[in-house]
């Protein structure tokens, strides 16, 4: 049985991204539970899977339920999709979208494709992780209620930092005090 290897990068920073092996035979719905098991996201939220191509354009549908839109083309459904039957290239690349109000994005690219299968491994797993994936709701609903999110704000102008412009003196570093010694004084000193 083949084991496929995809790497599911954070659309917003390519160097965030889970690596995820899958069997072909196993379905949409696996590797949407993979990705979102592997940037610790909850399952409260709709989500879809776009085929797409070598420039990430949103090809075929394949969606984790029938939502009411309108449709060019039906929808395959996640859960009645096995991964191998929509690898179409030896790069296939999908879109998958979470959370349409949020608009969670990921592009996810087939990196390789394995016979051997690893006994030690429940499939889909998380074999590589990179970056730190963003938090879902904010930090806010990380830390609880108690966190209040505070607002600095920083006088930024000249006057407030108390310097002048650059390249111009102030007005007190034209007058030299008179008994210090000037730079051609302070070397010749008496003995």
């Amino acid at each position: 049985m083949a084991v496929l290897r995809f790497r599911a990068y954070y659309e917003e920073d390519d160097s965030v991204y889970r690596d995820i092996v899958i069997k072909h035979k196993q379905t949409f719905a696996n590797l949407h539970n993979a990705i979102l098991k592997a940037y610790e996201f909850d399952n409260k939220h709709q989500a879809t899977f776009y085929r797409s191509n070598d420039s990430w354009q949103r090809g075929r549908e394949i969606t984790l339920e029938k939502y009411e839109k309108s449709y060019k083309a039906e929808p395959m459904i996640m859960s009645e999709t096995t991964i191998g039957s929509e690898i179409k290239d030896p790069n296939q690349k999908f879109i998958y979208t979470y959370d349409f109000n949020k608009g969670w994005a990921f592009l996810v690219e087939l990196i390789n494709v394995s016979k051997e299968e690893n006994p030690k491994l429940t499939y889909p797993a998380t074999v590589r992780i990179e970056g730190i994936a963003p938090p879902q709701y904010g930090t806010k609903s990380l830390l609880g209620n108690k966190f209040v999110e505070v607002e600095e704000k920083y006088d930024l102008s000249a006057e407030a930092e108390g310097f002048g412009r650059e390249g111009v003196a102030d007005a007190d570093d034209d007058t030299q005090d008179e008994a210090s010694p000037t730079a051609d004084e302070e070397g010749q000193e008496e003995f």
